[in-house]
C-alpha cells in the first residue's frame, strides 16, 4: 500500500464515529493473563468505553457472565482449567445467554480452531498479538449489529418506544434494586379511550400519526420527573414503553406515595386530552390510567404489571380519563370479568344466546303491529346473565360484531315465520352497536339476512341511539343511505337523552323517533316530561317521522300518548319482552281479540 493510501484510510477510519450509546456497552473480558486484560481495557479506554468487566480465572467465567449479562465477550481460547471452547458452549446452552456476542481472542492461525469456535457459535475473532485499531472496528461493527437486532427485539417499530419485552426486564431491575434498597416501584398502564372509533373512522394511518403523538407526550411528562422541580424534589428515573395497541406502561422507581403518583397521572390525563393532529384536522382524545405499586401490591413482576391493567380496567368502567390504583377488589373483579369472557366466547355455540321480543302495538287500535328483538344470554350455570353485563364486554373484544350479525339473522327469519303463520305483517326492531355501525359489511349483513329469510325489508327497522350517530356524522350519513336502499326503516333510538336537535334530526335519512322512557316514566304527573314529550312528537311529525314512545306502564300514560297521535306503544302495560314461542301466543291472542273489536 503506498503511503497516501494508508494516510487516507487513516483519516477515514479516525472519522468514523462510533454512536454514542455504543460506548455504554457493558463489555466483558476472559484471559488468564492478567496484563493482555490490561492492555485490551487501555485500547478500549482510549476509544471512549468505561464499562469493563475483567475476569482472569476462567473457572468464574461463566458464573459470572450469568450474573452481569455483559453486552459482548471478548474470549480467550487457550486457558487452563476451563478453555474459551468450554465457556463458549455453556453460553450458547443457556437461553438467558444463548444470543451474546462473543469476539473470540486466539494466538492460533489454524483453520481448525476457528471452525470449532464457530461451530459453537462465535461471533467474530481476534488473532493475538492484538491490533488496537482493528479491535475497535470489530468491536464497533458488532456492537451495532446487536443494536439492531435488540431494536427489532426490544423496540416498537411505530414509536421507538421499548415493547412489553424490555419493559418486563427493566420493572425486574427496577424491582430488584428497591429490594436492595428498601425502596418502591410504581408502574402505571396508561391506554387511549375509544381509539378503536378514530381508527375505524379516520383510518389506521390517523391512529399510527396519534400513537406516535401519545407516545412523545407521556415520555415528556417522564422526562420531566428527570429533573428536581423547584421544592427540590429528587428526580426520579421512569422510563415509558407501548406493550400493545393502544396501551403504553410507565415505570417509576422509587415512588409509592400516593399523591405524587395522583400529580404525574393528573399530568399525563392532562398531556393525553390536549388536540391530536392529523393532515391538519384536531382530533380529540382521553387516558386512562391504572397503577400497581411494589412491595404493596405484588413482589411479581407479571402480577405487577397485570394489577395495573386490571386497575386501568376499573378506570374505564369509572367513566375513562381517570387513574384508579389497584386493590384486592380490582383483581377479584377481573377475574370474573376474564370468567366471564372466556364463557361468551361459546355462548353462540352452545346456543345459550336467545332473542326476546317485546310487543310494539297501534296506539289507536292496541293492535300488536311490531316487536323489538332484545338479545338474552341463558347460561347453563350463571342463570340469566343481565346485558348490560355482556353486551359491553362483547363491544369491548369484538364478539358484537358476530353476535350482531347472529341476532339480524334471527330476527328476520323469525319474523318471517310469524307472517308465514297469519300474524300479519309484523315488524321487527333490531339494535346495532357502535362496532357493527364502524364495519364496513353492515349493509350486506343486513342484505343478506333479508334475503336468506325472505323477508321484505321494510318490515326490519335498525335502531340507532343518539350517541351512535353523532359519533361520526359523515360516516353514518353515508351508512344510513346505504340502507335505505336497501329498503329497511331506519329508527332514532333512545330520543331525547342525548343531542336533541331538530337541525342533525333534518340531516339524516330517519324513518321513527323512539321516545326514551324516563320521560314516559313521568307523565302525566310530571308537567316537565308532558312539556317534553308534546314537543318532541310534534317535532317528529313536522319531520314526517313516526312517533314509537317506549317505558309505557299505565293506562294513563297509554291515553295521554295516544292523545298525542304516537304511532306505536311499548311497555310492560303491554308486555315485557317474550321468548319467540310465549310472543306467538300473545300476538295470536291480540290478533282475535283486536279483530272482533
Amino acid at each position: 500500500m503506498k503511503s497516501n493510501d494508508r494516510a487516507q484510510t487513516s483519516q477515514h477510519i479516525e472519522a468514523m464515529q462510533e454512536p454514542p450509546e455504543l460506548h455504554d456497552a457493558i463489555i466483558m473480558m476472559v484471559d488468564d493473563e492478567p496484563l493482555m486484560l490490561e492492555v485490551l481495557e487501555l485500547y478500549l479506554y482510549d476509544e471512549g468505553y468505561r464499562n469493563f468487566i475483567a475476569v482472569d480465572q476462567s473457572t468464574e467465567a461463566v458464573e459470572i457472565i450469568q450474573r452481569e449479562k455483559p453486552d459482548i465477550l471478548f474470549l480467550d481460547i487457550n486457558m487452563p482449567e476451563v478453555d474459551g471452547f468450554d465457556i463458549l458452549q455453556a453460553i450458547r446452552s443457556n437461553q438467558e445467554t444463548q444470543h451474546l456476542a462473543v469476539i473470540v481472542l486466539t494466538s492460533a492461525t489454524d483453520s481448525a480452531t476457528k471452525l470449532i469456535a464457530l461451530k459453537l457459535g462465535a461471533t467474530d475473532f481476534l488473532e493475538k498479538p492484538i491490533d488496537s485499531s482493528e479491535m475497535a472496528l470489530r468491536l464497533r461493527n458488532t456492537l451495532s449489529v446487536k443494536a439492531y437486532q435488540d431494536r427489532l427485539a426490544y423496540y416498537d417499530g411505530l414509536t421507538g418506544l421499548p415493547n412489553r419485552t424490555l419493559f418486563l426486564n427493566r420493572v425486574h431491575s427496577a424491582v430488584a434494586h428497591a429490594q436492595r434498597t428498601d425502596s418502591a416501584v410504581a408502574v402505571m398502564n396508561v391506554s387511549m379511550d375509544r381509539f378503536q372509533n378514530i381508527n375505524d373512522s379516520l383510518g389506521p394511518l390517523a391512529g399510527d400519526s396519534i400513537l406516535k403523538q401519545a407516545a412523545g407526550r407521556l415520555q415528556g411528562v417522564i422526562r420531566a420527573l428527570d429533573t428536581p422541580d423547584q421544592g427540590g424534589r429528587e428526580g426520579l428515573s421512569g422510563s415509558v414503553a407501548r406493550i400493545g395497541g393502544d396501551e403504553f406502561s410507565v415505570l417509576l422507581p422509587g415512588l409509592v406515595d400516593g399523591e405524587q403518583i395522583v400529580e404525574v397521572s393528573n399530568q399525563i390525563l392532562a398531556t393525553m386530552e390536549e388536540a391530536y393532529v392529523f393532515e391538519g384536522k384536531e382530533i380529540y382524545s382521553t387516558a386512562s390510567i391504572g397503577v400497581a405499586r411494589f412491595p404493596v401490591d405484588s413482589n411479581e413482576i407479571e402480577l405487577l404489571v397485570n394489577h395495573a391493567a386490571a386497575a386501568n380496567e376499573l378506570a374505564k368502567q369509572k367513566g375513562r380519563n381517570n387513574c384508579q390504583f389497584y386493590t384486592a377488589e380490582i383483581s377479584a373483579r377481573a377475574n370474573a370479568r376474564q370468567s366471564l369472557e372466556a364463557d361468551l366466547y361459546h355462548a353462540l355455540e352452545r346456543q345459550e344466546i336467545q332473542l326476546q321480543y317485546q310487543p310494539q302495538v297501534e296506539a289507536q287500535s292496541g293492535k300488536v303491529i311490531g316487536m323489538e328483538s332484545l338479545v338474552r344470554w341463558f347460561h347453563p350455570e350463571r342463570g340469566l346473565v343481565p346485558p348490560e353485563q355482556f353486551i359491553p364486554l362483547a363491544e369491548e373484544n369484538g364478539l358484537i360484531v358476530e353476535l350482531g350479525e347472529w341476532v339480524i339473522q334471527e330476527a328476520c327469519r323469525q319474523t318471517r315465520a310469524w307472517q308465514q303463520q297469519g300474524l300479519g305483517n309484523l315488524a321487527v326492531a333490531v339494535n346495532v352497536s357502535p362496532r357493527q355501525v364502524r364495519q364496513d359489511g353492515l349493509p350486506r349483513i343486513i342484505q343478506d339476512a333479508c334475503t336468506s329469510s325472505e323477508l321484505d325489508p321494510r318490515f326490519l327497522v335498525v335502531e340507532l341511539t343518539e350517541g351512535l350517530v353523532m359519533e361520526d356524522v359523515s360516516n353514518t350519513k353515508k351508512l344510513l343511505h346505504e340502507l335505505k336502499e336497501i329498503g329497511v326503516s331506519i329508527s332514532i333510538d333512545d330520543f331525547g337523552t342525548g343531542y336533541s336537535s331538530l337541525a342533525y334530526l333534518q340531516r339524516f335519512p330517519f324513518d321513527e323517533l323512539k321516545i326514551d322512557r324516563s320521560f314516559v316514566t313521568g307523565i302525566p304527573a310530571s308537567r316537565d316530561d308532558i312539556a317534553i314529550v308534546k314537543a318532541l312528537v310534534a317535532m317528529a311529525h313536522s319531520l314526517g317521522l313516526r312517533v314509537v314512545a317506549e317505558g309505557v306502564e299505565t293506562r294513563e300514560q297509554q291515553v295521554f300518548l295516544r292523545y298525542l297521535n304516537c304511532e306505536a306503544l311499548q311497555g310492560y302495560f303491554f308486555s315485557p319482552a317474550l321468548a319467540g314461542r310465549d310472543f306467538r301466543e300473545f300476538a295470536r291472542n291480540n290478533l282475535a281479540a283486536t279483530a272482533s273489536n
